[in-house]
């Protein structure tokens, strides 16, 4: 029943007018990457997935329904027996991803493509937004260490959890929270908070104790009074006076205040002159990827960066704008395909049910442009293409000595299950090759390149008939 009421009220109404059986198409689409960035990044199919398999309709739901005196029985019966039949195709989760093209496709009777809408929406919305997020976090480290420490600042239970999950699919270490190490394997993370420093009263002696109990695992949070005059020198005596008479070592110690690259320069120079240099140094405190950036362009010795609010919330810019239109419906034995006009021009919809096609340079790998095909269409390799703008059609480029992928795969088949979802660590991996197959012009976090998203000539021209046949009605 986690729906927008008005799927409830449309699919009452398209059994009453006897649309029942209609056979629809709808994409999901997003019209902007999110903080102005040059790609974003798939995510949440795994749960589109789960909520389609176990979806129904319970005796009260329906009875919640019958309530509202606006529902027939035919519908509520309809509900009641309701039954998943529609085939959906997919991009992977970690897939790259660009505006206006079909990251998920529904094919099948209005009603059951109707329902699924507000999941489908908010599940892939939410995940691709924290991982194009922390993507960008984990790029501007450069190789240093994200770890997702957001839990206590998400926007919810779920958003705690499947943030989790979406940052560490985009290239977080790790996560603070436990309930996806134990349900998911993300691994999870943590040292210490300032209570722990505080209930002992004295630094060293707190320090001792955590040295103590965690030898082998044991990073120190040293900023809870002063860095430099404390928390450091404190971690030192702990480190030779505890930890190396057990033939252990510090692994780090944590900044979570003031001037981050200021005091982790001396930190590290502190470390190394106490033969400390393999104790890592940890920052955390409001951080997100123009702050980390600003840190190393400081020459900052941080080797891992605990990001929390920013990542979680994607406080930059909260939204992913995910939409789902429909954009073709069978009529006769034939698909007629179905276009939205607004007067605004980003809001006109790419019409048909598509294919989605990204070509690769012969000789790099790397992706060069997304193609939006006709379902039935295919791209030869052998032979020159032909790129144009869909908007400014007098731009054009010919590409050749290239290689061509069909990017959606079939996902569910007249409604049953016919994917096999890969574990989080294939997901992962699939994500950095991913990022990893772009030119460096798409990963800058201002003024980034644009990508080649072009439609076929076909789809192009359909969409310009359409536009012009649905001008000449008003």
């Amino acid at each position: 029943m986690l729906m927008d009421y008005y799927q409830l009220t449309m699919s009452n109404g398209y059994l009453s007018h006897g649309y029942k059986d209609t056979i629809v198409y709808f994409d999901m689409f997003f019209r902007k990457v999110p903080d102005n960035g040059g790609f974003a990044i798939a995510c949440g199919l795994e749960a589109v997935v789960k909520y389609i398999e176990n979806l129904k309709f319970h005796e009260d739901d329906i009875a919640f329904l019958r309530d509202k005196g606006i529902f027939s029985e035919d519908f509520l019966d309809y509900l009641r027996s309701f039954k998943f039949t529609c085939d959906v195709w997919a991009v992977p989760e970690g897939t790259v991803i660009f505006p206006n093209e079909p990251i998920l496709t529904v094919r099948g009777p209005i009603l059951e493509a109707q329902l699924i809408e507000t999941m489908v929406l908010l599940t892939i919305n939410h995940q691709s937004l924290i991982a194009t997020k922390t993507n960008r976090i984990v790029r501007a480290a450069q190789g240093r260490n994200i770890m997702e420490f957001g839990s206590r600042r998400a926007q919810g239970y779920d958003g705690a959890i499947y943030g989790a999950r979406a940052a560490y699919i985009a290239g977080a270490i790790g996560s603070s929270n436990v309930y996806t190490d134990k349900e998911m394997g993300i691994p999870a993370i943590g040292t210490m908070a300032h209570s722990w420093v505080q209930l002992f009263g004295d630094e060293y002696e707190a320090f001792k104790a955590y040295a103590e109990t965690y030898p082998d695992n044991c990073t120190l949070l040293v900023d809870t009074y002063n860095v430099l005059r404390s928390g450091i020198p404190n971690a030192i005596k702990v480190s030779k006076e505890v930890l190396e008479p057990l033939g252990k070592r510090l692994k780090g110690i944590r900044l979570d205040s003031g001037d981050m690259a200021y005091l982790s320069k001396e930190c590290r120079r502190i470390l190394d002159e106490e033969g400390l240099w393999d104790c890592k140094i940890v920052a955390s405190n409001s951080l997100d990827e123009f702050i980390i950036k600003d840190l190393i362009s400081q020459g900052a010795y941080i080797d891992t960066f605990g990001v929390g609010e920013r990542l979680i919330t994607s406080k930059s810019e909260p939204v992913f704008g995910g939409v789902y239109k429909l954009v073709a419906v069978e009529e006769n034995g034939e698909i007629a395909p179905r276009i939205k006009l607004s007067e605004n021009v980003e809001k006109v919809t790419n019409p048909h049910y598509k294919g989605l096609w990204r070509l690769y340079e012969g000789k790099t790998g790397k992706a060069i442009a997304d193609i939006l095909t006709l379902h039935d269409e295919n791209i030869d390799e052998t032979k020159p293409y032909v790129l144009f703008d869909p908007v400014f059609t007098w731009k054009k480029k010919v590409v050749e000595n290239f290689t061509a992928k069909k990017l959606q795969v079939k996902i569910f088949e007249k409604g049953q299950l016919v994917y096999n979802l890969p574990n989080i660590e294939e997901i992962k991996d699939y994500c950095r090759e991913e990022v990893n197959s772009l030119w460096d012009e798409l990963k800058g976090f201002e003024n980034p390149h644009n990508y080649y998203v072009d439609l076929s000539e076909k789809l192009w021209k359909i969409k310009n008939d359409l536009i012009e046949q649905y001008r000449d009605k008003i």
